[in-house]
């Protein structure tokens, strides 16, 4: 089986309607390989400066011999090795690879490095890399008297039996508010609706409005669909003993770390971010500005994130990050696409020229700085190594330098280039070190910082709980 879907509920009657090579599955399969084939031929750095050095070296060549005989020409032929272009480059590559793997991200190959480099603009998936990628309950509205903890509880309670992907979430909560859940009896689940049984005595329902018994819209219920549509929630209603008792509201909280992401890239030289997601637009445009990106593209389906890059790629050189099966086309055809493997689809990570195998997105930022830097010092070692190459053709052009003493000459020039190379294995540096005292008061200002968004999250979660409790 090439493809399927996992039934959280009861059994049920299946019918093929259709072939395995005409299915979802297999159409993006084909939009990876379209994608794949599309990309433009790269071309390596060492590539360019070797079009121009070797009939550069013919020339000189050529002058010697007709100018000093044969014994000029070997010895220039002899300096003009191209162990620069040959070693320099690809070790300050692999250098570079190695530093990257460090910080988490495995890049497939040096010229992805190269490509890096040149990326200016990033678009990055909602679900799973600005946001945790699983639902939590954020809030509890209670339709009368009984108490959000009781809610929770029973809600929990009927849901330890379920396989839902909320379920687990209700569950969750439950046990970090410490409830004490009971066994559920006389369990029953309907596909699309929800699930009923009965706990301690009493009988709870919880699913859709209509499930739960939600007739029109009093005012409680009105209160949780604004929330649901402010906050891009899902609701879970909740009945027990054949009334309304309230409503959860659950989110993909977005990643406490995801504003200091979105610098931390924007210092690793990207200047353009978009947040491109399939995602509902209420939703999308709210994580948008609340992290900082660019632009916001929503509701968008796997060939309309094809769309999207090749907008893109017109103006600059694109990253395409995502974790999903779903992303796959975009990742293989950015210019360099990013796979978030330590939680994505085996599908994603392959596609991808690299993976991020942390879960964290800002260690791209560090890696595209690695990569300009990596960049930066192979090509310092070529034009180094060339440069005394050519000087040294030049002497031996002269007659200056004998044949065995342009050996040993062009042997310390390899080793003083590859020495080069291998600065390329340090840690990037975020810039310009500082005195102890500096450090220890940036230090202490980030974690300040991230400690005010720490209490505005209380805070906010405050006032969601002060606005459920009932008026006096």
């Amino acid at each position: 089986m090439r493809s399927g879907v996992l039934n959280a509920g009861g059994p049920f009657d299946l019918r093929a309607t259709t072939n395995a090579a005409d299915g979802t599955y297999a159409g993006i399969i084909r939009l990876v390989k379209q994608a794949q084939t599309s990309q433009a031929p790269f071309v390596r750095l060492a590539d360019r400066y070797a079009l121009w050095f070797l009939p550069l070296t013919l020339a000189v060549a050529g002058v010697a011999w007709a100018v000093g005989g044969p014994a000029r020409a070997v010895a220039v032929l002899v300096v003009a090795t191209p162990c620069p272009l040959i070693l320099a480059a690809p070790v300050a590559l692999v250098s570079g690879l190695s530093a990257a793997a460090r910080r988490g991200v495995v890049v497939k190959d040096g010229g992805v490095l190269e490509r890096l480099a040149e990326c200016t603009t990033l678009l990055v998936d909602k679900t799973g890399t600005l946001t945790a990628g699983q639902p939590a309950v954020t809030a509890i509205v209670p339709a009368g008297s009984v108490p959000p903890e009781e809610i929770l509880r029973l809600a929990a309670s009927v849901d330890q039996v379920s396989g839902h992907v909320l379920a687990g979430a209700v569950v969750r909560a439950a046990a970090e508010r410490k409830c004490q859940l009971a066994l559920p009896e006389n369990v029953t689940e309907v596909a699309g609706q929800g699930i009923a049984g009965t706990v301690s005595g009493r009988h709870v329902m919880l699913g859709r409005a209509e499930w739960a018994g939600v007739r029109g819209e009093p005012p409680w219920a009105k209160k949780v669909r604004r929330r649901e549509r402010l906050d891009g929630a899902l609701t879970v209603f909740v009945a027990a003993d054949h009334e309304p008792a309230g409503a959860l509201l659950l989110e993909d909280r977005i990643r406490p770390d995801a504003r200091s992401t979105i610098r931390a890239l924007r210092r690793g030289g990207i200047e353009r971010i978009v947040l491109a997601t399939g995602d509902r637009a209420d939703v999308a445009v709210a994580v948008g500005a609340i992290t900082g990106v660019d632009q916001v593209f929503a509701g968008l389906t796997p060939a309309g994130k094809l769309d999207l890059v090749r907008r893109e790629q017109r103006q600059a050189s694109v990253i395409m990050t995502g974790d999903g099966i779903n992303d796959a086309p975009a990742l293989a055809l950015a210019d360099v696409g990013v796979a978030m493997g330590a939680r994505g689809s085996t599908a994603s990570s392959e596609a991808a020229d690299a993976v991020l195998t942390v879960d964290r997105l800002s260690r791209l930022g560090d890696v595209a700085m690695l990569a300009r830097r990596t960049r930066r010092i192979a090509r310092q070692s070529v034009l180094a190594g060339m440069g005394m190459s050519v000087a040294a053709m030049g002497a031996a052009a002269a007659g200056l330098l004998p044949a065995v003493w342009g050996a040993l000459l062009q042997e310390a020039i390899d080793v003083a280039v590859i020495l080069n190379a291998l600065r390329a294995l340090r840690p990037v540096a975020g810039g310009p070190r500082l005195p102890a005292a500096d450090v220890a008061l940036t230090r202490r200002f980030r974690d300040e910082h991230e400690a005010i968004w720490a209490d505005i999250d209380e805070v906010r979660a405050g006032c969601s709980a002060a606005a459920t409790q009932p008026r006096r």
